[in-house]
């Protein structure tokens, strides 16, 4: 009989190998069936080590996700000025020299305004207040925040109008006002409230403008607060001590880096910061708020699975434990299978693939766990939930792993069983 064709011989091959993969896998579930607390109990330390890494993976990225949205508030290529920096992960030493930095006062906005060639736009921001709103139809309780605006702060904070106008250069000193959408729902149920008028701390104010809803951020309402002109702020709220936040817009990405270096050179100016001291004032934009809340949540994320990874290794232990056992109870099972033409590598595969059926049932059940208990946090917030694609891809494939690491030294010890006296055994 002539040899097959070598294209047959691998057609012939593969199709051996999956049967032989197939078989194993069969009489691997049906070991597992037969040991149905065992297996339980073997699982339930993967199914834990899995679960404490999606879990706070999965809650990380939920916080993750809604914190970048709300730190990414600032308009296309805008950068912020203001003294104190907006995440903060240094010692108490460089805390205490930070809060002895001089405020960003009014006048200094104005200086670096004229100083900025290169800027489409400079506007600057603060808070005044935290208080009840009144209007003729309703009332708030006293925790509406009231900002004072520049004209050019609606393009830089990506504040569309939806009805009405915004705040002009005109209205400088003026008692007039700007809702958050959600403010005006609540004091002007049945309309915009434009030509209305609000009291807010003793004063009334027109409403000129009301803000498309920009939603909610890890549980609280962005649209909620009032913006006045800032000379009416200042001029009512007292300019002394009171650090300001600029705001510099650049035209365009190709005039963004320069933009921020001639604001950051003049701003170092004006304050007569020395050629060899650091910047007294924080500079940021949105991608870099982005990268250091990543960089902070980097550390954690890397913490939680170094101590998940102990909870596996202890799991895979277990595994290597039980395993073991299994082999000695089966002892004669093997033998018989080696008598019957068995060979090596067919009870390797079988033990081996028991190792791993344990590890991915217990993996994806500490998957579905995980993923279920960190979205708990995107509940109670009343945001987004997330699946982390990658990392329950990831957990995956370290169950596998460990179910090969473990699995192997049983894999072994039954496959070099002989026969005859694994046929003896009792």
């Amino acid at each position: 009989m002539p040899p097959l064709p070598s294209t047959s011989r691998r057609r012939r091959g593969w199709t051996l190998l999956k049967a032989e993969i197939h078989e194993s896998l069969l009489m691997a579930m049906g070991a597992l069936a037969a040991h149905k607390l065992r297996t339980a109990l073997t699982l339930v330390g993967v199914a834990v080590g899995v679960f404490s890494i999606i879990v706070v993976v999965t809650a990380m990225r939920v916080m993750q996700s809604n914190i970048e949205q709300e730190l990414s508030q600032l308009g296309t290529h805008t950068i912020s000025i203001q003294r104190h920096p907006v995440i903060h992960v240094m010692g108490r030493e460089n805390w205490e020299k930070i809060w002895r930095r001089k405020p960003l006062y009014y006048p200094q906005y104005q200086q670096l305004k004229d100083r900025l060639t290169l800027a489409s736009a400079v506007g600057v921001e603060t808070r005044f207040a935290r208080d009840a709103a009144f209007s003729r139809l309703a009332e708030t309780q006293a925790e509406i925040p009231l900002y004072g605006v520049s004209p050019e702060v609606f393009a830089a904070r990506n504040w569309i109008v939806e009805a009405g106008r915004g705040l002009l250069g005109v209205d400088a000193g003026r008692n007039v006002c700007v809702l958050g959408n959600s403010l005006a729902r609540k004091l002007f149920s049945s309309g915009s409230g434009v030509g209305e008028k609000v009291r807010y701390g003793g004063i009334h104010y027109t409403v000129v403008g009301v803000l498309e809803s920009r939603g909610r951020s890890l549980g609280g309402d962005q649209d909620s607060f009032l913006a006045i002109p800032m000379q009416t702020g200042l001029n009512r709220y007292g300019a002394q001590y009171r650090s300001l936040t600029i705001l510099v817009q650049a035209p365009n990405a190709t005039t963004f880096d320069d933009t921020i270096e001639q604001a950051r050179g003049a701003l170092r100016a004006i304050r007569k910061v020395a050629p060899a001291e650091e910047d007294d004032f924080e500079l940021f934009t949105n991608d870099s708020l982005v990268n250091q809340f990543r960089s902070i949540t980097l550390a954690v994320r890397i913490g939680a699975s170094v101590i998940s990874s102990i909870a596996l290794v202890a799991a895979g232990i277990g595994i290597m434990n039980i395993m073991l056992v299994s082999v000695t109870e089966r002892t004669r099972e093997i033998g018989i299978r080696r008598a019957i033409g068995a060979r090596k590598r067919n009870i390797l595969t079988q033990f081996i693939l028991e190792a791993m059926v344990i590890c991915q049932i217990g993996g994806v059940v500490g998957i579905i766990l995980g993923i279920l208990g960190g979205n708990l946090a995107a509940m109670a917030l009343g945001v987004t939930p997330v699946i982390p694609v990658d990392w329950v891809v990831f957990g995956l494939l370290i169950c596998s792993a460990v179910g090969v690491v473990f699995g192997t030294y049983p894999a072994i010890k039954a496959a070099n069983l002989d026969p005859i006296e694994a046929l003896r055994y009792e």
